[in-house]
């Protein structure tokens, strides 16, 4: 689960690092729709399961984020 909060590395290189009314999914590289496909497949691959499903977990609790701030 240790990759849930891993993932927010690519905040590192956003300008502001951190801004409050900013919708995460679809905007950082880690949190890009694309890099959701890829964790949705890695679930299905035995090896990566785990690390993907703290990934999709970490991308669902933005996404809740998102929906509660309405940006999304």
């Amino acid at each position: 689960m240790i990759t849930m909060m891993v993932v927010d590395v690519d905040h590192l290189f956003a300008d502001p690092i951190f801004d409050p009314d900013r919708c995460s999914v679809g905007f950082h590289f880690l949190h890009n729709y694309w890099a959701i496909g890829v964790y949705l497949i890695c679930a299905f691959i035995k090896p990566f399961r785990l690390f993907a499903l703290g990934l999709l977990l970490h991308m669902v609790a933005d996404g809740v984020d998102c929906w509660m701030m309405g940006t999304w």
